[in-house]
């Protein structure tokens, strides 16, 4: 793998770790768990989507093991959060987990799509990988949290916004754009693209 894809695709795991753990975050305390409940539902959110990605694509050992340094944060994050997101509104946590959710999705689908790419699967395998890496930790938190998963339920597109990112980064890459770019301009379409169909309220045909 090229040293600055590597360098990029690292970055972009970090922040989408965080992200959906801070969306897990949120979820929780709607739900009113306590600290240990918060941990496992962010733990689960924030790594759902990679370890399914790494059985599939038979990565060893899964990257949350190898850097138990996102595992550690996210516990010692856990320990405030619940203190934390007391202090905000529920509005105001409402747009923070869109927000929060929309980089996780993006970050993670073209993420996983590239890992998929270099490690020589199809095209269409790639995409489809990525896009479960980028919604399968939302499932989980929703499932932990009693909740229909809103991939499920919100017509507004969601795993569609990353279906088409994904192949985005496909056409950028066939058309030999730089892989830095590609991964960079893919992961912001699929952000823009969450966030503007949330804020016009655009759905697909039932």
């Amino acid at each position: 793998m090229h040293p600055r894809l590597t360098l990029a695709l690292t970055l972009m795991e970090a922040l989408a770790i965080f992200a959906y753990a801070i969306s897990g975050f949120i979820e929780a305390r709607n739900r009113r768990l306590d600290a240990v409940g918060t941990f496992l539902v962010a733990i689960a959110t924030a790594f759902g989507g990679g370890t399914l990605r790494d059985v599939l694509l038979e990565r060893r050992p899964f990257y949350w093991v190898e850097h138990q340094g996102y595992l550690i944060a996210i516990f010692v994050m856990s320990m405030f959060a619940p203190t934390l997101l007391k202090m905000t509104s529920r509005l105001i946590s409402q747009r923070v987990l869109l927000v929060a959710d929309a980089i996780g999705l993006g970050l993670f689908s073209v993420g996983g799509t590239a890992l998929a790419h270099d490690a020589l699967m199809p095209w269409f395998i790639s995409v489809m990988m990525g896009v479960l890496t980028g919604v399968f930790g939302g499932v989980i938190r929703d499932v932990l949290c009693n909740e229909v998963p809103l991939i499920l339920r919100d017509s507004r597109p969601y795993a569609t916004c990353a279906f088409v990112g994904c192949w985005l980064y496909v056409l950028l890459d066939l058309a030999s754009v730089d892989t830095v770019y590609s991964v960079l301009i893919a992961t912001g379409f699929i952000l823009l693209a969450r966030l503007v169909t949330f804020r016009f309220d655009i759905r697909l045909p039932h």
